[in-house]
């Protein structure tokens, strides 16, 4: 038996399959939550890209298409809810999941309900930093389960 006779795959077909996961847009300001959540996503067998800050996110998601966003609502330049309002205007048909690990300084007086208020201005789901990532890919399955694009449901309905 020759040793030359093993045909060695092409390193690329790793790549290919990628085009076929769901593919994530995740804005934040913080390369940390962004290094994490990625690392996670990908080895749930999602495609990820990453926008740190509001502008390099809108770019993303005029030349990508993605199938779902995961939006910080308070990053520098955006002010508040600008964030969550914006990327929900660009891309009404992308399920969108609000992030916040907001902390307020006073205790003692009751905090707005930023991811209540997050939900009304078009995010899907809402999760508050720190969040395990269990919660996340709970979220995450759950709005890809309900915003299925026509195609699938249409299918799913045949054969059911």
């Amino acid at each position: 038996m020759s040793h030359g006779s093993m045909i060695e795959l092409p390193k690329r077909e790793a790549q290919t399959g990628r085009e076929d996961l769901r593919h994530i847009l995740v804005v934040d300001d913080d390369p940390m939550v962004c290094m994490a959540i990625e690392i996670y996503l990908q080895r749930n067998n999602f495609r990820v890209t990453i926008a740190e800050g509001g502008e390099a996110g809108l770019r993303a998601l005029a030349h990508e298409q993605f199938d779902l966003m995961i939006i910080d609502i308070f990053m520098p330049h955006m002010r508040g809810f600008e964030s969550i309002r914006t990327f929900h205007e660009r891309a009404p048909a992308i399920p969108l999941i609000a992030m916040s690990g907001y902390a307020f300084a006073n205790l003692n007086s009751p905090a707005p309900d930023f991811l209540r208020m997050a939900l009304e201005l078009g995010a899907a789901r809402c999760l508050r930093k720190p969040f395990t990532p269990h919660a996340l890919l709970a979220a995450i399955n759950d709005c890809l389960a309900e915003h299925r694009p026509d195609a699938e449901i249409a299918s799913a309905a045949r054969l059911g």
